[in-house]
């Protein structure tokens, strides 16, 4: 298969990248670098507006302005994890590091992206959700029900798991596939997005014992606090370490779009799905490579909402089926449609503190594409 991989180390590749794609992940290293300058920038707007107000205003804010100065503390604790986490993002480029930093020499500067620096804030808050204890909870809601149902399905005690071979489409962190793979089946990630690749290679290469990283991932979280305490609350990270406590199974990451890098028929025991087939322009697409790409009798685990990433984008196309077309959909293709539940409550990088949480009623689903025989 085309791609990157992580090797047997799990150190994570990214293979015979373009320069457009070069680029690219200059682009994002820099938005890593610049966080604490435009986290900064922020606060000393809101400090400079603070020093604009009437007297006796700014005397009923003086616990408001020791706040902002917490809020630089915070940052720059944030800003020391990620120059960690960017300090050897080159080995992306797998073998080709030598190259990357040439062809980086010769390019124009890097040039920093608004929607760039708001994705290092959101990788953040995804640190919370896949490696916290905090987001034990969210992880219960989400990845559990796709755990167990690997593990009823391809029993440990009936099959060599081993030989089982799992697929997580948007794996993100790697948290979900490091689960399955701990468990001791053969699971393999696929992610797209740089800021993902870039902080899971981090996590799982190079934290070696657990908590060993403190970072806040709430900071930039102005609005609905009942305490500014909420915005400021120290998370640790890992909770466990794959380093300390590798998987027992095989563990892959893949680097690369989905549709381009998994072309092989047969291929699959399970490909499993968390918050990701919404992120199709045509679901239609995603739908049919999975059924293209399992082993005759072997089952998609589907759980999630259907936001439809690309819906309100102005310069992308998309389409936005509705569950009951999507059901539609699922048939058509060639699945059999085991579980269909509907109303599964989950969250997704919510702060538990905040006044305001949002869920969703999200989608269950494990289909079956029909065994060859039959």
């Amino acid at each position: 298969m085309d791609g990157g991989l992580i090797d047997a180390n799990n150190g994570v590749a990214y293979m015979d990248a373009e320069d457009e794609e070069r680029t690219n992940f200059y682009n994002i290293i820099a938005a890593f670098k610049c966080y604490r300058a435009n986290s900064v920038c922020q606060i000393n707007r809101r400090e400079a507006y603070l020093n604009s107000l009437p007297s006796n205003h700014q005397e009923m804010l003086t616990i408001y302005r020791e706040h902002l100065q917490k809020l630089r503390y915070c940052v720059d604790m944030n800003y020391k994890v990620i120059k960690n986490i960017i300090q050897d993002a080159d080995c992306l480029f797998h073998n080709d590091t030598d190259n990357v930093r040439q062809a980086h020499q010769m390019s124009v500067p890097p040039k920093i992206r608004s929607q760039d620096v708001h994705k290092v804030q959101i990788t953040l808050k995804q640190i919370f959700r896949d490696w916290s204890a905090e987001g034990h909870a969210e992880r219960e809601q989400c990845y559990k029900p796709i755990i167990d149902e690997i593990t009823d399905f391809f029993n440990p005690m009936k099959c060599n798991i081993e030989n089982i071979k799992v697929l997580i489409p948007g794996a993100g962190l790697g948290r979900l596939i490091y689960e399955i793979a701990f468990r001791g089946y053969y699971c393999e990630g696929n992610e797209f997005s740089l800021f993902m690749l870039i902080a899971s290679n981090f996590v799982l290469n190079r934290c070696v014992i657990e908590n060993q990283c403190t970072f806040y991932p709430w900071v930039h979280q102005y609005v609905n606090n009942l305490s500014g305490n909420n915005q400021i609350e120290a998370i640790t990270f890992p909770d466990v370490s794959p380093t300390k406590f590798p998987p027992k199974g095989t563990m892959n990451m893949v680097a690369g779009d989905f549709l381009q890098v998994y072309r092989d028929a047969n291929y699959w025991d399970c490909v499993a799905t968390s918050f990701f087939i919404d992120c199709a322009n045509n679901v239609i697409e995603f739908v049919e490579v999975i059924y293209n790409i399992l082993k005759p009798g072997g089952i998609w685990v589907n759980l999630g909402p259907l936001l439809y990433h690309f819906s309100d984008v102005p310069s992308e196309n998309s389409i936005e089926p509705t569950y009951e077309d999507l059901i539609i959909i699922i048939r058509s293709v060639g699945f059999i449609i085991v579980k269909n539940k509907t109303d599964v409550v989950t969250k997704y990088a919510q702060n538990p503190t905040s006044m305001h949480q949002s869920e969703y009623k999200s989608i269950y689903l494990v289909c079956q594409k029909p065994d060859s025989v039959e």
